[in-house]
């Protein structure tokens, strides 16, 4: 379940998960990180989406994480749900097969570098999680919501040089970061050695 409802103030309104990073929009990169899902469902206005996508809209409309995560519940017909937020232009699918396999008690979540919990890039029970999203009162808080379970967190390792997997774009600031360290569309994801061979070089002229 992809959450890719609202519009970032803090980026002249635009739709986020419709930004381009790398030189495609990052939903398409949150949604390659979980092709092999079940069924995959985004939570949102209308946008463009895979054919196969399942696309949503929480009720009310902009209503926050947990309106939203309370619509996306409920297409999901499997005992444990991924949710991811709209807007993580480095996710992977190795990490999202991480999460699950790390799965234990109620749910697990990524923590940051900063040690914040990431509640948008998590695994989580779907019953457990219907139980909690559908006792909130109101726009309550994402984290206040889930506070109550019983939650690991997992802070993944990130090799030198590599974007870190929790990156979103909330300001322009992080978007001109995500753009820098995406690759250029086309381009090798490392440049060539040079040739260790010696140059031919003419025979210099008799005359």
């Amino acid at each position: 379940m992809v959450l890719a409802g609202g519009k970032a103030a803090r980026l002249g309104g635009q739709a986020k998960p419709q930004l381009l990073v790398g030189g495609r929009p990052i939903l398409s990169a949150v949604l390659d990180a979980v092709t092999d899902a079940e069924c995959r469902i985004v939570v949102g206005p209308p946008q463009p989406v895979p054919p196969d996508v399942v696309l949503l809209r929480e009720r009310p409309p902009r209503g926050g994480p947990v309106a939203a995560i309370r619509a996306g519940l409920a297409a999901v017909g499997t005992d444990v749900v991924v949710v991811l937020a709209g807007d993580l232009p480095f996710l992977t699918a190795g990490l999202v097969a991480r999460l699950r396999g790390l799965l234990s008690g109620d749910g697990v979540l990524v923590v940051d570098d900063t040690g914040r919990d990431q509640y948008l890039l998590g695994a989580w029970r779907t019953a457990v999680l219907q139980d909690a999203v559908r006792a909130a009162q109101g726009p309550a808080p994402l984290r206040r919501v889930l506070a109550p379970l019983a939650v690991r967190r997992w802070r993944p390792e990130v090799p030198a040089g590599e974007p870190p997997p929790w990156l979103d774009c909330d300001t322009p600031a992080d978007l001109a970061r995500a753009r820098a360290m995406a690759p250029v569309p086309g381009t090798p994801a490392h440049p060539p050695a040079p040739s260790l061979l010696p140059r031919f070089q003419a025979p210099p002229d008799p005359g």
